[in-house]
């Protein structure tokens, strides 16, 4: 009978405890998925793209407006990444807390530096962001910034779990510090070699690797890559020093497969942003998978 009434009044005690709200989140991109569910992990958690997609290109469906409408936060790149599909979403989901200025709005390019930023942009430039490259999720030093103004955001929507998401955030970065200065003795290897590229998706991480860039195999950022343009790649002195060939798994891979067969470089396929899988269902899981394909220098594609 004692061991029944001491049940109870711990059961009545935890009743009268307020219940903490489990926060709803959408995502712009994978990466930040993946950062969000690193401070949160009972966060619930919905992403517009997928490693597979152009995170530039992406049609604002009926689920991704309902996500949106139901979201305590949004976290997305910015720096005008999603500027042909995110202001379309805002509008049509009229979530109040998720409109630029409010708190509910979470640009990571707005807690990095961002390379290559540009005073005057135009179409004839092709598709060139002012803010500067947009891609900052594998730059191994501005994620530490981003998940810590990410965490003190988190916080201030859900101040009853503060404490324990700056908890994570502080395990975290820990281990973040470890993996990077693994990742630069590794790239001590990788000091004035270069590779091919398409796009600048993978520029901020190979800027820290010392890995230049030898030719990109679009014409112009955004422009698909052309016939004329991958002819005139092959009087290139700089190629004949590239290391690889590196694009993304969302790309297509044609314009490379063809460059390889002009130049014999390897054609790395790598995800440009976490997958669902492991070893790169984590952003550091990812940078170490990227890494080990450009040291291998083999064909083929990282799950």
């Amino acid at each position: 009978m004692i061991y029944r009434k001491g049940l109870l009044t711990i059961l009545l005690v935890l009743a009268a405890l307020p219940v903490q709200a489990r926060l709803t989140v959408f995502t712009c991109e994978p990466e930040w998925a993946a950062l969000v569910r690193e401070l949160v992990p009972d966060a619930k958690v919905t992403t517009a793209t997928s490693y597979l997609q152009d995170p530039h290109y992406i049609e604002a469906r009926p689920s991704l407006i309902a996500a949106v409408r139901r979201a305590d936060l949004a976290v997305c790149t910015g720096a005008s990444l999603e500027a042909g599909w995110l202001p379309m979403l805002l509008e049509r989901a009229a979530n109040p807390a998720i409109q630029r200025g409010r708190p509910g709005l979470f640009f990571a390019a707005d807690h990095a530096r961002l390379h290559a930023p540009h005073e005057h942009v135009d179409r004839s430039m092709g598709d060139v962001h002012p803010e500067g490259n947009p891609h900052v999720h594998l730059s191994p030093d501005e994620l530490p910034e981003i998940a810590g103004a990410l965490a003190e955001r988190l916080g201030e929507l859900a101040p009853e779990s503060s404490a324990d998401i700056l908890g994570r955030y502080i395990r975290w970065r820990g281990h973040w510090n470890q993996l990077r200065a693994g990742w630069r003795d590794r790239a001590r290897d990788f000091q004035g070699q270069t590779v091919v590229v398409q796009h600048a998706s993978f520029n901020y991480l190979l800027r820290w690797l010392g890995l230049g860039i030898a030719a990109d195999l679009e014409p112009k950022p955004g422009l698909p890559p052309s016939a004329r343009h991958l002819s005139q790649l092959l009087e290139k002195p700089e190629l004949a020093g590239a290391r690889a060939i590196l694009i993304a798994s969302h790309q297509d891979p044609q314009p490379a497969e063809w460059l390889a067969e002009h130049t014999g470089l390897p054609v790395l396929v790598v995800p440009g942003t976490v997958t669902g899988t492991a070893p790169t269902e984590t952003l550091g899981g990812l940078i170490t998978g990227i890494l080990r394909q450009i040291e291998l220098g083999e064909s083929g594609a990282t799950p």
